[in-house]
């Protein structure tokens, strides 16, 4: 995980007399103005974003049917508008990405095969213990419950799922383009790349916390709890979020990152505590342990920029005159 780290554009600094300052290059307003710029804007996105979830006025539950199809339109609203931000940010700044802006946020034809199976195929091996205890507490075998995945009868019934289709789709769908794919590419001018990854996380982490409303509204647990909980998610969220955003830039498309959001909703947070409590512990832990430590030794060569072609992030920092940007190689 050390490629995570790095040490940015450094817009702000001046001990390299000799390199054009990045702001000229870019042909922009200036350093400081362009960070503001860039910080107002993701701040304005997420508020967006959370905003749009309470412009209906109800009492029922954000599970319920009814409240889930109005938050669809919403989110569907400002998800589709957020490019216009970027769009925004853009004019603004004077920045020049070098490329148009539906590659920039990963819409792109280059690489997507694997941009898509690789990194789905990297978070699966991460939770292969998870994924080892789902198996061995499932009634059936593999065979049906294959039957059972593939048949168009339980696909029918899924997609009829409103809480299904928020997990599974909506949900990862909208987060990753507002969170990942408007805001890293007006945060990596100002901040670099690796700074990016854990800066960005932090407006999606943060955006979680408005679950607090609704638990408190409804009196869903004790005042304690709700927050300890809204602590937990936000951890929980942020490295997560850091995590796409690695996927992002390492691949420069949306999908993978898409991809892996619907896979952990799917599978939720790990449930260590059950698998020490197993009464096939000794293999499970075993299973857990080979998946982190699988995870951490393919997690360079599977995100390996030379597998998905040309990264648009990284064209935009080469413009910026960072030919060394530590997520780029």
């Amino acid at each position: 995980m050390a490629a995570l780290g790095g040490d940015g554009l450094r817009l702000l600094s001046v001990s390299r007399p000799e390199r054009q300052p990045e702001s000229a290059a870019l042909g922009g307003p200036g350093p400081g103005l362009c960070c503001w710029v860039s910080v107002f804007s993701c701040l304005s996105l997420a508020c967006s974003y959370v905003g749009s979830l309470y412009v209906w006025k109800s009492e029922l539950p954000r599970d319920h049917p009814a409240v889930i199809k109005r938050r669809f339109t919403s989110v569907l609203v400002v998800s589709s508008l957020s490019p216009l931000c970027v769009l925004l940010w853009r004019e603004l700044t004077g920045i020049q990405p070098g490329t148009s802006l539906l590659t920039l946020m990963g819409f792109r034809l280059e690489g997507i095969f694997p941009a898509a199976l690789l990194p789905l195929l990297l978070t699966m091996i991460l939770f292969l213990g998870p994924l080892m205890q789902l198996s061995m507490d499932c009634p059936c075998d593999l065979a049906d419950g294959l039957k059972v995945v593939l048949a168009p009868r339980s696909w029918a019934r899924c997609l009829t799922d409103m809480r299904w289709l928020r997990n599974q789709v909506i949900a990862p769908l909208t987060e990753e383009l507002v969170f990942r794919a408007c805001m890293l590419p007006m945060l990596a001018p100002c901040t670099g790349l690796g700074p990016a990854v854990f800066t960005c996380p932090l407006f999606f982490g943060v955006a979680h916390f408005h679950h607090i409303i609704e638990q408190l509204r409804f009196r869903q647990s004790s005042v304690g709890s709700i927050f300890l909980s809204a602590v937990f998610q936000f951890s929980y969220t942020a490295v997560f979020g850091a995590y796409t955003a690695f996927l992002f830039i390492r691949t420069g498309h949306l999908i993978g990152p898409v991809l892996c959001h619907s896979f952990c909703n799917y599978m939720g947070f790990p449930a260590v505590c059950a698998a020490l409590e197993h009464p096939q512990r000794r293999p499970l832990l075993a299973g857990y342990a080979l998946g982190v430590g699988l995870f951490l030794l393919l997690l360079q060569p599977l995100t390996d920029p030379k597998l998905y072609g040309s990264l648009p992030l990284c064209v935009l920092l080469e413009r910026a005159g960072d030919s060394k940007a530590p997520l780029c190689s």
